[in-house]
């Protein structure tokens, strides 16, 4: 995966966790083409670059603190 394939991808997940609607990292992993090991792998990266993300338990989704 090159460099712009994998931005536009974190851009979409975030985007994805924004909203509501990325339930599990199978779906992800799913709609992207990749393993549930890569979508953790852009999740952290997304944390590490400052976004308050994070797995609701009760709601069983991601969710992005605003």
């Amino acid at each position: 995966m090159d460099y712009l394939t994998y931005a536009q991808k974190t851009s979409y997940l975030l985007e994805m966790i924004g909203q509501g609607s990325m339930i599990s990292l199978q779906q992800a992993a799913e709609k992207f083409g990749c393993s549930q090991s890569t979508v953790q792998r852009m999740i952290r990266f997304l944390q590490a670059e400052g976004h308050e993300i994070f797995y609701c338990r009760t709601s069983k989704r991601f969710v992005l603190k605003k």
